[in-house]
């Protein structure tokens, strides 16, 4: 679990708060649905058009529940001082074909992965604008990518948006493609396709 403190600079008043990062499930779908276009809506508007973002949120963004069925995607969840959580933000990897989309895009290939010649997928990260730049997208990856190492991935890819890109290469991934997703209302939504190599922490020997 994690403190995140939020600070207001005239008043002085700090306020901690903890963030705890789980396995999303079932149950988590409708929230889920909420925080996605929130984010696309809020955190997007700046690299596309009000056109894209309803193509892609009625054909390519939305809830994956395979991932959710695999125990893949996370969530986390800011627990307030009387402890109640909310969740604020997803993200998951994959160890499927599919790089990007919810369960109502067309271009999903769900067979698995070998570890030893594919790259896992890292999908699906958003972030409900309140909560963005706190961090919280950093813990999530972090837990996604360990997660990957330990099924044996040493290579992680990912479908990111012009509005992710920024951040994933701050956190070591290259950008390797430039692609165009074909939206259902006649637009494309341009996206940047992303690699990067992880290792397992050397062992100290005893």
């Amino acid at each position: 679990m994690t403190l995140v403190t939020a600070t207001k600079t005239k008043i002085q008043i700090q306020i901690q708060i903890q963030i705890q990062i789980r396995k999303a499930i079932a149950a988590d779908i409708p929230r889920l649905r909420e925080v996605i276009e929130d984010s696309v809506r809020g955190l997007q508007a700046g690299d596309y058009s009000p056109a894209q973002i309803e193509g892609a949120l009625q054909s390519v963004y939305g809830v994956d529940s395979q991932l959710i069925a695999d125990g893949t995607y996370l969530v986390a969840e800011a627990i307030d001082s009387q402890g109640k959580p909310e969740l604020v933000g997803c993200g998951g990897w994959s160890k499927r074909k599919t790089l990007y989309g919810g369960d109502q895009y067309a271009g999903r290939e769900d067979s698995l992965l070998d570890p030893t010649q594919h790259a896992a997928k890292i999908r699906a990260f958003f972030i409900h604008p309140k909560w963005a730049r706190r961090g919280i997208g950093s813990l999530i990856l972090e837990a996604c990518e360990n997660a990957a190492l330990e099924a044996g991935f040493t290579r992680l890819e990912m479908g990111a948006t012009l509005s992710g890109a920024a951040f994933y290469k701050a956190k070591g991934y290259a950008a390797i493609e430039n692609q165009e997703v074909p939206l259902g209302n006649g637009e494309v939504l341009p996206i940047v396709k992303m690699e990067k190599r992880v290792v397992p922490p050397l062992r100290r020997s005893s």
